[in-house]
């Protein structure tokens, strides 16, 4: 029976459980990003924004920051998971994946596959379920992804 890696993840948190016999999963891999992404931001915007004048007149205006902490803190966090995924891929540990995420991280997970990874992707499922245990609370959301998919 294949090996399947089901990712379980959010901006901030992922799981990695392993499904070698349908309806047993097993925890390989765990980190939790929330407090650095939350701190890093907090920090980061914590002065007051830079000034800047009018090409023309005399008005003075704050200036934004040109991008948000956060979403880059989720970029990276995608990029880190992608890798993740990807030695699994390379070393054989998995035969198939199942993505389980919120649609705009699952977009942003998507954007750092490589073409081995994402050819193994089997299923994805676009809801954030980082709060659920393995077992009876997660197993029903994955039952049909889950099942063996003919291959085209």
């Amino acid at each position: 029976m294949p090996t399947t890696w089901i990712l379980v993840a959010d901006g901030a948190r992922a799981r990695i459980w392993t499904s070698e016999r349908p309806r047993h999963l097993e925890t390989t891999f765990s980190h939790d990003f929330a407090s650095p992404v939350r701190n890093h931001a907090r920090e980061a915007g914590s002065d007051r924004p830079g000034r800047t004048f009018d090409s023309a007149g005399q008005g003075r205006h704050a200036m934004e920051p040109p991008t948000d902490w956060k979403d880059n803190e989720k970029r990276e966090f995608a990029r880190a998971l992608a890798e993740r995924l990807r030695e699994g891929v390379l070393s054989n540990a998995c035969d198939r994946l199942v993505i389980v995420a919120p649609p705009q991280f699952l977009g942003l997970l998507r954007g750092q596959f490589d073409k081995e990874t994402a050819r193994l992707v089997e299923a994805e499922i676009g809801k954030d379920l980082t709060h659920l245990s393995a077992g009876h609370e997660l197993l029903p959301h994955l039952e049909d992804a889950l099942r063996p998919h003919p291959r085209p």
